[in-house]
């Protein structure tokens, strides 16, 4: 698009979040538990998914492979931001930016899909539940799972060819703890209004489309599961009720960065902050937590560990 590549930019400098030592200790206790935290339980959904028989449902199927999808969440940006905290010089190679860029927008292309799965696993299991087993196969799920991961890594191409050869030939200082793609355009050597046009308008057409998708099926289930009075109506909407919240979670930052006309650089940061540390953290403890089956799975799973653990000694 631009020709070759004339960048003598080798790497970028992050500003971070702040500047204040004691902010900075406590951001580095706050991220670094629940990073940790994001990671086990996560690992530990997987676990109990894969190894109980009793989930081995499409519904575990889609909510394992999501919390897969949340350890790369806090995985892509999280461990550097944490590593920078106390740096005064934070810096991140030219590659390195272009690769965090790269996983950031595949992932989150994946997760839009994901979510989007879920909701239409609920529907047909309320709306259609005769049909459920047939609709829902083992087939149709690896359909969602291969289409998923398609169109995270189309989206990400898509964005990346905007950008990958661009000039950038001084200016280097993000003022973000992570290479976000907005700002990364706006330190090219050319003028770049178009270009952030359109990759702004690509994720925010992408993200607004999909949490209207996601909204208007979630009502949709709602409105059925509310002419049933029957004893799963109350279990159904627990369930509805842990996919909405997800739903909003992993949304709403993105539809502010995207779509807000009046940015805020210290609002940006926290809610990408509050995406790439919380969300993930959240989102494991979110299905859990309302869920009985599951939480009954967990126990089993970490009485098995706590046995084989005995055993070993």
């Amino acid at each position: 698009m631009y020709g070759a590549n004339h960048s003598v930019v080798s790497e970028f400098v992050f500003l971070g979040i702040t500047h204040s030592w004691e902010i900075q200790l406590l951001l580095f206790v706050f991220s670094s538990v629940f990073y940790m935290a994001s990671i086990m339980g996560n690992s530990l959904i997987i676990l109990t998914v894969t190894s109980d028989p009793h989930l081995h449902s499409p519904m575990y199927f889609l909510l394992a492979n999501l919390s897969f999808i949340d350890m790369g969440v806090s995985s892509v940006s999280s461990p550097k931001m944490i590593y920078d905290l106390f740096r005064k010089h934070k810096v991140i190679s030219f590659s390195g930016c272009i690769a965090q860029i790269f996983f950031i927008h595949v992932i989150g292309g994946v997760e839009m899909v994901l979510l989007i799965a879920m909701a239409f696993d609920r529907y047909i299991a309320i709306c259609k539940p005769l049909h459920y087993l047939t609709i829902m196969s083992p087939r149709m799920c690896v359909f969602f799972l291969v289409a998923a991961w398609m169109i995270g890594l189309i989206h990400s191409m898509v964005q990346l060819a905007f950008v990958v050869n661009l000039p950038f030939c001084g200016p280097n200082v993000l003022d973000s703890f992570y290479c976000d793609l907005p700002r990364f355009i706006k330190l090219a050597c050319i003028d770049t209004y178009q270009l952030e046009f359109m990759v702004t308008a690509n994720s925010g057409f992408i993200s607004v489309g999909s949490f209207f998708i996601l909204i208007i099926s979630y009502i949709i289930i709602i409105l059925t599961v509310q002419k049933h009075s029957s004893g799963g109506s109350s279990k159904a909407l627990s369930t509805l009720s842990a996919h909405i919240t997800v739903v909003v979670l992993f949304f709403g930052p993105l539809i502010f960065f995207y779509v807000w006309p009046f940015p805020s650089t210290h609002l940006d940061k926290f809610l990408a902050f509050f995406d790439a540390v919380l969300t993930p953290f959240l989102n494991p403890v979110i299905y859990t937590f309302r869920n009985q089956e599951m939480k009954m799975a967990m126990r089993r799973v970490c009485k098995q560990l706590v046995n084989n653990k005995r055993s070993l000694e």
